[in-house]
């Protein structure tokens, strides 16, 4: 038994499937539930590091079960409980194969893209004359598919509906509703103090209906700035003050670490992982506005599966 969770490997009561990602993983129960742990993780680079990082899952779950409730009247959600810090249930979608990544600043890959002189991206026009981190007259949406290899890869409305990868209508509610998504964000971040520049939502069907799944509006799926000082950084040409993991990428590059081949992953030093942590726990108390609060263990693993076979139990007649 352990306080923090690198790897798991439950068997649940009523369990048909396992599934382990770079971060979650991911147990079919019941026929049509999925149990998400959240592991303490991280990846940087396409990389899972060595250690774990104390309390990372319970605030990655923390936040994306905070923003599920809050937008859970724009479009139903696969969460259905939290029987502890780290785990979600919730229902099993059919994902679709699209994720609608929307932006509402000149940020990251659309910036690149602008950089090269394109004006395009995803078949939406960029207008002329922007600079970096400058905000869009209006949100465009960007939508990237997942290659046979599982590479991202942007695609057009066009391209999405000739291919055949959903129907004219479904695509409308997709976009309908991922910029109903965009905007609660915005708004719930701007109560912060913060920016939300951009996101990507997942979607699945269930029975015919649309799902939103997967996490939402968590620093590991969308890039914030700080509201305070945003214009004036902008106009004197310095960089924006984000909330994101980057440090951890930028004390990787000090290293000599970028996840090239050859390349040695560097140990993290205790001192280190304890500033990861403690970064992770100040995104969710600036991201949420509520106060962490650590749940310590010393069987991390024992609780977790007695907290989901307890739901299951109480559940399963249900299903």
């Amino acid at each position: 038994m352990s306080k923090h969770l690198f790897h798991s490997d439950f068997q649940f009561p009523k369990q048909t499937h396992a599934y382990h990602g770079k971060v979650r993983d991911m147990y079919t129960i019941l026929g049509d539930r999925i149990v998400a742990v959240v592991s303490d993780r991280i990846s940087a680079f396409d990389v899972v590091l060595p250690e774990p990082i104390p309390f990372k899952g319970q605030v990655l779950n923390g936040i994306a079960s905070y923003f599920l409730d809050a937008v859970a009247d724009i479009v139903p959600t696969w969460k259905i409980a939290t029987p502890h810090p780290q785990v979600t249930i919730g229902h099993k979608c059919e994902p679709i194969r699209l994720e609608m990544v929307i932006r509402g600043y000149l940020t990251g890959h659309a910036w690149r893209t602008y950089k090269s002189g394109t004006r395009t991206l995803c078949g939406v026009a960029m207008p002329d004359g922007m600079s970096e981190h400058d905000r869009f007259p209006e949100p465009i949406i960007t939508p990237a598919t997942k290659a046979d290899e599982g590479h991202d890869e942007d695609i057009s409305k066009a391209e999405i509906i000739q291919r055949g990868l959903v129907s004219q209508e479904l695509y409308a509610e997709l976009e309908s509703t991922t910029r109903a998504l965009f905007a609660r964000g915005t708004d719930m971040a701007s109560k912060q103090g913060l920016i939300l520049v951009d996101t990507k939502y997942e979607f699945g069907l269930k029975n015919g209906q649309l799902f939103l799944i997967d996490e939402i509006h968590t620093p590991d799926s969308s890039r914030y700035f700080i509201k305070e000082g945003y214009q004036e950084r902008q106009e004197s040409n310095e960089n924006q003050k984000q909330l994101s993991k980057e440090f951890v990428r930028e004390w990787l590059m000090e290293h000599d670490f970028m996840g090239l081949d050859g390349q040695i992953m560097p140990a993290m030093p205790p001192e280190f992982i304890e500033k990861v942590s403690q970064r992770y726990i100040g995104l969710y108390e600036q991201v949420t506005g509520q106060p962490f609060l650590k749940q310590e263990t010393e069987s991390l693993e024992q609780e977790i599966h007695e907290a989901v076979s307890q739901w299951i139990a109480e559940n399963s007649i249900h299903a």
